[in-house]
């Protein structure tokens, strides 16, 4: 199999509307009542931590981090992570979260938290938060918040309400 000639970026502020449009073929109309875009809708994303994945000049994926307080600690809340359907399960996401965590780890960030799929992201570093020690505006199914250390020890005494 040939490897797709990728190019990871920066978003850019003219990238929006491509990324939007991205979300709304992957995600749907549902996405406006799930409980992290209820997070993300009070707070813009961090630009310095948010990427793109281009093939030539196609967008085929995007990731987002959100700075946000668990309790009194900063933390960074990712996603959505995306990628076109056609090019899904080719390790376009991979190489999101990887450009995305490096990032945050680089800029002094601590804490990722997220609300996903474990057997996916457990590859990352994320893991399961304890049930009831961190909590959402909303509804969460307990088994898909998760949480990532970017630093050792960083999630030690953190507890509380995520808020942006």
């Amino acid at each position: 199999m040939t490897e797709l000639p990728l190019l990871l970026a920066l978003e850019r502020p003219q990238d929006a509307p491509a990324i939007e449009r991205l979300h709304e073929r992957t995600f749907g109309p549902g996405r406006f009542a799930r409980t992290a875009f209820r997070i993300r809708e009070q707070a813009p994303h961090a630009p310095d931590l948010s990427f793109t994945a281009r093939v030539g000049t196609m967008l085929v994926g995007s990731v987002r981090l959100t700075e946000v307080s668990i309790g009194a600690h900063p933390a960074l809340l990712l996603g959505p992570l995306t990628v076109e359907p056609p090019f899904q399960s080719v390790g376009i996401g991979a190489r999101l979260m990887e450009v995305a965590l490096e990032a945050a780890r680089a800029g002094g960030h601590r804490l990722v938290i997220l609300v996903g799929d474990e057997p996916y992201y457990a590859r990352f570093g994320f893991r399961r938060v304890p049930a009831g020690r961190v909590t959402l505006p909303g509804p969460v199914d307990p088994a898909r918040l998760l949480v990532c250390e970017l630093q050792p020890g960083a999630f030690e005494g953190v507890a509380g309400a995520v808020t942006a």
